[in-house]
């Protein structure tokens, strides 16, 4: 246990199995210490191993059993992250900032949902980390109905923890999982991080369009009302 690395996923899968893979995707979908998990590469990795010979000696998961319980993990947490966010509301997100919590994990997830509207936003924050993790209570408090928040939640629940583990089996009937965990795992983290780099640049071009958009202050306007007033006569 000492020797666990948490951010590590090879590492989490070795030490933990089946059931950690399980418990791991649940926290970091419905629980908001959860964000820092590496949630991709621990499901793509999980799907490698169950690429593997059971009697290898290599680390192994049995398909089925990993597809369902990812599924019902990946579903049930960010069901009950919503409901956290549900029941208590603002005052969820009313603190300072820690190690633990930054505000700007929660602004994001909001960013994300007036951006692309309820069920868009529930389906594509599965696919950007952290993001994944506030999401779910961030429609609580914003009160997404509780039946537009389900219908995308399975969805996308669906979706990313099936896609991603098979992903990870295909790749691991191809190669030998063992000896491409390093690239593999800078491979995902790179890919996790793409939506972000994307929304980020978009972020950044519409401030420009924004304020390239707004003309620019006449002399008067610039000059303000005491220096635009009309000057006296001269006398004679």
């Amino acid at each position: 246990m000492l020797a666990v690395n948490w951010l590590d996923p090879a590492s989490l899968v070795s030490a933990f199995g089946l059931i950690g893979v399980i418990l791991i995707v649940f926290a970091e979908t419905g629980l908001l210490i959860g964000f820092f998990f590496p949630g991709d590469s621990l499901l793509f990795l999980a799907g490698a191993y169950a690429a593997t010979d059971a009697s290898s000696g290599e680390p192994h998961l049995p398909l089925g059993w990993l597809l369902l319980g990812v599924a019902i993990a990946a579903i049930v947490g960010a069901q009950v992250g919503y409901l956290i966010g549900r029941k208590a509301g603002p005052a969820l997100f009313d603190k300072p900032e820690s190690r633990f919590f930054k505000p700007a994990h929660v602004e994001r997830a909001h960013e994300v949902l007036h951006r692309y509207g309820e069920g868009k936003a529930i389906l594509l924050a599965r696919f950007i980390p952290i993001v994944r993790t506030f999401m779910n209570p961030v429609c609580g408090v914003a009160e997404v109905p509780v039946r537009v928040f389900t219908i995308w939640n399975v969805i996308g629940g669906l979706v990313w923890s099936l896609g991603v583990t098979l992903l990870g089996y295909a790749l691991g009937k191809s190669v030998h999982i063992d000896r491409y965990i390093i690239p593999v795992t800078i491979g995902i983290v790179a890919l996790s991080a793409i939506p972000i780099a994307l929304e980020a640049r978009k972020h950044r071009r519409k401030q420009r369009a924004q304020a390239a958009a707004v003309p620019p202050l006449s002399h008067r306007e610039q000059a303000g009302p005491e220096q635009t007033a009309v000057a006296p006569l001269a006398r004679d």
